[in-house]
């Protein structure tokens, strides 16, 4: 025997990992390099997430024990004095399956609405030169990411076209380009598909979604060479739009927070991430090593299930 008896507690050693990433979330607010802090929160998440599905797989794949050839071969093993390992209670695994198959849903359901919501935004109207005008009073913005072989665009209402001036329109657009460019749809997707996973990442999924709103901006003010313009902008549309835009995942952010970075001095380009993508790093690389361990360990249940010849 080896760690078969510790199958059941990797899971909440998973959970304390997500947990670690809390701080690492709240100290990304800060960085100088939001698209680096991101992209290593988003990726950290989804590690994370996707070796708690692995390991919840594994706990209800301990129910096998219960397959009749595999329960007969059990009776055979005890009356020769060798009994069938069973780490995990079948109400466990029962629990388990519940637990994997309402994980299951979250994920269908949120990609669901994130589809419908990109359908809805292309079905807007016509797109010319990746610019698609909507004739709508409410004022937003959204960068539309490419699918099935078109390319994306950005989104903009008759409503910000009235609000800004030329130079705030060009700040607007370059910010909205700049979600394209990145694909900032696939970031916040990741982190939203981790917390559909597990819950207890949503403070993460908040953290991507304000730094990618950040990286956004800081490109934006590289294209008009103007922080300052930039900073005026974010400002006057949040006071004139009344709530977060309906996008996907680029809205809801902190306006305070974007304002304030904004009106600091530009990152230095060749800074590290910092210790938000080492933090980011080790959470992922300590959940993949937790996750390997309950692969091992039921394969070696597996095999002591199995008959020798």
């Amino acid at each position: 025997m080896t760690w078969l008896v510790h199958i059941p507690i990797l899971l909440p050693v998973l959970l304390l990992l997500s947990a670690v990433l809390w701080p690492l979330a709240r100290l990304a607010a800060r960085t100088g390099r939001p698209e680096r802090a991101a992209r290593a929160l988003a990726a950290g998440a989804m590690v994370t997430a996707g070796s708690s599905a692995v390991c919840l797989i594994l706990v209800v794949a301990t129910l096998a024990d219960d397959v009749p050839a595999i329960e007969r071969y059990g009776r055979l093993s005890l009356a020769n004095g060798r009994p069938l390992p069973e780490p995990v209670p079948d109400p466990v695994a029962v629990a388990a399956t519940a637990l994997l198959l309402w994980v299951g849903w979250r994920v269908a359901a949120g990609l669901r609405r994130r589809w419908a919501v990109a359908r809805e935004l292309r079905a807007a109207g016509p797109v010319e030169d990746g610019l698609l005008v909507a004739d709508w009073d409410s004022p937003r913005a959204v960068a539309v990411p490419p699918a099935r072989g078109r390319r994306g665009h950005v989104l903009v209402t008759s409503g910000m076209l009235r609000l800004l001036d030329a130079h705030e329109r060009a700040a607007v657009l370059a910010h909205e380009r700049a979600h394209l460019w990145r694909r900032h749809d696939r970031t916040t997707t990741l982190a939203a598909l981790a917390t559909a996973v597990n819950p207890l990442l949503r403070p993460v999924e908040s953290a991507v979604c304000l730094l990618v709103e950040r990286s956004a901006d800081e490109d934006a003010a590289d294209t008009v060479a103007d922080r300052r313009l930039v900073a005026h902008t974010i400002a006057k549309v949040a006071l004139a739009a009344h709530g977060p835009a309906p996008a996907l995942g680029f809205g809801g952010s902190s306006t305070l927070h974007r304002v304030e970075a904004l009106i600091r001095p530009a990152p230095d380009p060749l800074r590290r991430g910092g210790p938000t993508v080492a933090g980011a790093v080790a959470v992922a690389a300590l959940s993949l090593a937790v996750a390997a361990v309950a692969v091992v360990e039921f394969v070696e249940l597996f095999r002591a299930w199995l008959p020798t010849g």
